[in-house]
This record gives structure tokens, sequence and C-alpha cells, in this order.
């Protein structure tokens, strides 16, 4: 063990590379693109040290040209999940007993190897593979990415660094101890950071981890996974597993040894593994660790005293980047009647300034939503919306899947506070506006808070301070991150730690150190300097 108090390079946000024309960074996100789209590339499970082909495979394909196959993964069988868990299992003897400082530089390297060498290749891989447009890969799977490994190590440092008091005659020490068991890791398509925190903060504590990607998000998964293992990820330590979601996850939780579960995902699948983690709580060594975030049904309030074009962009940014596909991403919006006519104007006419088509091409905002299920499903929700009295749409409105699954970004304007896309989630470029009178205000705000089983994420856009100190008060508990005078997606590692209440998840707020805690055991350690030998107090003693 080396000798030292050892200070980790200070974190620093990665900064956000503009993509200009004739940039070097455009230049080499392109050739990647191109590289990658005319190759075929092969993923195994990761198991180990080994890579298993299992023969039986689903292609990769891209959103928005859902005809042009850019490779293959291999399908798990129960036998696999067990061979991973104990796989993992044999390396937490080495990886739980590792320095800390040996685990925080191979995280290190990673983050600069995404910020350098494949920085091209893992932002083209999350263009092709979820149809991202280049800034929001570039935001998503270099710079959030990056920030998770560079702060995670610094949170981790700190909260080795809370230690409790001591004095002359007790030496009192707390230990972070990694989980007694393996993690489990389930991550979503919509974000390439995500996918690789959600393991990677579970390791860098010491825990080992079998780690299901989405069936959607491989392609960017594979580059992850790639830069881990030139990072000196040993092996076992992030076991890699494809297939079907139930069968893994059901002998994931079978095991006496599951000791966590960090996931991102819908609602009901939490509560699903929640359900049967409580069935099988008798099973286990020890408590399971339940850290998850889930939907969300995030708003955008508007008082009077709002600038019109400030809550223009808040609702076009906040619904419409990534075609909505953000847990945060703004999907109903309450606009007050004296600026509706001035907002709606500014909406349509930035709708319909949007391009829409491959991400390849750097002038399209708008690319396709991830899937054929994502785009019948928001597809049924627009055509009910044209049939509906209480709704109307102002702009957009079509869709098309020939090519790509493509759904023009859509505002729909109500006048049922509670109508169906007032209060359920779509994930996809939809918005639902709602217009109140200006002088109902703060039962507007009642009724922000009550409409959703959600918490994620909200905004309030006001010129009027005691507005905003209403706002943010009668909201308190209607999300995890609050915006004012802003979109209400975009939340920065360091910055914006994330994550909600209610539906929305545990709100352990990935992005901090809060986070870190929940993949850690500790242990206080009492040392007595000189031990007593006389049991008896000096009350016992006889005296007048």
């Amino acid at each position: 063990m080396l000798k030292g108090f050892f200070h980790v390079p200070k974190a620093v946000n990665e900064p956000v590379k503009s993509y200009a024309p004739n940039s070097p960074e455009k230049a080499a996100v392109q050739a990647a693109y191109t590289t990658m789209w005319n190759s075929q590339i092969d993923v195994p499970l990761y198991i180990g040290s080994e890579e298993i082909r299992t023969g039986n495979t689903r292609n990769i394909t891209a959103p928005h040209n859902h005809k042009h196959v850019v490779g293959k993964y291999h399908l798990a069988e129960k036998q696999h999940i067990e061979k991973a868990i104990a796989n993992a299992l044999e390396a937490r003897k080495k990886w739980a007993n590792m320095a800390w400082e040996q685990r925080a530089a191979i995280f290190l390297k990673a983050a600069e190897l995404i910020a350098g060498p494949y920085r091209a290749r893992i932002n083209a891989a999350t263009m092709i593979g979820q149809s991202k447009n280049i800034h929001q890969a570039e935001i998503d799977s270099s710079c959030e990415l990056i920030d998770f490994l560079r702060y995670n190590v610094e949170f981790m440092t700190q909260i080795y660094n809370d230690q409790p008091k001591s004095d002359s005659t007790v030496w009192n020490r707390l230990e972070y101890r990694p989980l007694e068991g393996f993690v489990y890791a389930i991550t979503p398509f919509n974000f390439t950071a995500i996918a690789a925190n959600l393991p990677a903060s579970a390791a860098m504590m010491g825990n080992v981890v079998v780690w299901k990607p989405s069936d959607s998000q491989v392609f960017s998964a594979k580059v992850i996974v790639d830069v881990f293992k030139e990072a000196g990820v040993p092996d076992g330590v992030i076991n890699v597993v494809f297939g079907d979601a139930l069968m893994i996850t059901d002998t994931v939780l079978a095991s006496r040894d599951f000791a966590g579960v960090h996931f991102t995902g819908s609602t009901h699948v939490f509560k699903d593994i929640w359900s049967k983690i409580g069935a099988n709580i008798n099973n286990y060594k020890t408590y399971p660790r339940i850290v998850g975030e889930t939907g969300g049904k995030d708003f955008i309030i508007a008082h009077p005293s709002a600038n019109v074009k400030q809550v223009a962009t808040g609702i076009t940014r906040g619904a419409f980047e990534f075609q909505g596909q953000k847990c945060s991403a703004a999907s109903r919006a309450y606009i007050p009647q004296s600026l509706w006519p001035a907002v709606k104007e500014q909406l349509i006419a930035d709708v319909k300034s949007m391009k829409m088509g491959s991400p390849e091409d750097f002038g399209n905002f708008i690319t396709a939503v991830i899937h054929e299920g994502s785009f019948d499903k928001l597809a049924s929700y627009i055509d009910q919306a044209k049939k509906d009295a209480d709704a109307e749409i102002i702009v957009g409105g079509n869709y098309d899947k020939s090519v790509g699954y493509f759904i023009e970004p859509t505002v729909i304007v109500t006048t049922n506070p509670k109508y169906t896309t007032m209060e359920t989630e779509l994930f996809g470029p939809v918005i639902t506006i709602y217009v109140y009178e200006d002088a109902k205000w703060e039962e507007t705000l009642e009724l922000v808070d009550t409409t959703s089983e959600y918490a994620l994420t909200g905004a309030v856009f006001s010129q009027d301070r005691y507005a905003i100190e209403v706002a943010t008060t009668k909201l308190q508990n209607a999300a995890g991150n609050f915006y004012i005078n802003d979109k209400p997606t975009g939340a920065v590692v360091g910055m914006q730690p994330f994550g909600g209440a209610r539906a929305s998840g545990t709100n352990d707020k990935a992005g901090s150190a809060l986070n870190l805690l929940r993949w850690a055991s500790p242990r206080t350690i009492k040392e007595t300097f000189v031990t007593p030998e006389d049991y008896r107090y000096p009350f016992l003693e006889k005296g007048e």
C-alpha cells in the first residue's frame, strides 16, 4: 500500500465543442460517422475475461434509417447471467481491496480517453444508434460522461474524507466499504452518459457490477466497453449482458449475493423490480440498495410577467431537443391568457423553422424517435388529439416511418387541464399547453402540483420575484430539479445534481456525492488508546 494522502486532479466541466463549419471536431466526427455507418460490428457478452458470442443475435439499426444495419449483438441465456454473477463475485475479492487511488486513476484515464481519442467515435456511435444530432451527442456522450467520471472521483475523495470526531483518548474512523455482493445496473437508451455512469459509479466505490444496457443503445455501449477496457477496468468488475430483460432481472434478483440495483428507465419496470426485491428479501445476504430514476411529466409555467421569447424558447428547446426523449423534457406547459397570442405566434414560427432528418446533416435539429414502438405510441396520441373536441394541434402533427421513425414536433393546446397528454408521459416531441386566466396564478400552481404522479423537473418563467417565491414554495414537492427562467432540461454534473421523487424515482441525485454514498457501506472503527481494566465506575465507590 502506497503511503500518502493523495489529492486527485480538480474536477472541471468539459467544454462543449461547437462543431462549426470547417472545425476540426466536425471533420473528425463526420469521418467517424462515415466509417462506422459503413462497417459492421459484432457485440458479444463481456463476462469476466471472455467475449461470449451465443449465435442468437439481433441487428443494430439506425432509427433514422431503420433498414440500415450497422452490426449485431448477442443475446444471453440464463447460464450466462449466472456466469456473470459468479465472475463479478470472484473479481470482487481483488477489486474491493484495491487502493482507492488505483480505482480513481482508472476512471480519470477513461475520462481523458473520451475527451481525446474516443470523442469522435462515441459521438458518432450515439448519432447513429440513438439518432442524436451532433450537439445532443456532444453534450451527452462526451461532455456529461467525462464530467461524471471526473466529478465522481472528486466526490469519492470527499466522502472518504468525511470522518467523525476523535479526541486524545479515542481515534474514530469511518471506512466506506463496497457493498457485500454485486450491483445490477440497468441503463436506458436516451443518454450514453447515464449508460456508462450507472455501472461506473458503483464500480468506482469498489463494487462489482452486472450491467444490462438498453437494446436500443448497444452501439455506443460497445464504445463505452472499449474505453473502460483501455482505461484498465479489470476483467469481471463490469460484466455486460444483453437479452431478455425479464429473464436477466429474475436471475439477478434470485441471487443471494444481490446487493443493489442502479436503474434508469420506466416507472412500471422499476416498481416491478422493487416488488420482486421485496418478495425475495429473506433470501439476500444484505438489504439491497434500490436506486432508480424513472419517468417524468415535466412542466413549464409562465407568469403574466414572463418574457415571451424566453418562454417560447424554453418550450421549444425543453420539449423538442432530442425529440423530447429525455426524462426531463418539457411535456406540459401553462401559459397565461395575456401572453398566449404572442407565445403561440413565436412557437409556431420556431417549430416551422426546424429541419428534420438524419443527424449526419448538421442542419437538422430534429431526428428520429428511437424505435417503432415509440413511434406508434406517439402517433396514436397525435391521432386522438386530432379527434378530441377539447384538444387542438396548432403546429406539427405529422409523422412518417417509411425510412426512419420521424415524428414532427407537435404542440397540442387543450381546454382541459387534465387532458390525457397533460398527465401521461409520452417520451417524444409532443407538448401540451393549457392556457389559464391571469388572475388564477396560484390556482394554476396547485394544478401543476396535482396533475401528475411524477416529480422530476419543472420550470417557472417570471420577471416578478414575488411570483417566483410563491411558485418555488408551492411547487417544492413537484420537481426534484426546479428551474427559474430556464428550460427544465440540461442538468450539468457538479452544478445541478439530478433526480426526482414521487413516481420519478428515489432522488439519489446523480452528479453529486449523494449518489456515490448509496454504493458504500460505512464501517465505524473505534480505537481506544488506554483500555479500562476495572469494571467499576466512580459512582460505585464508598464515600461520605
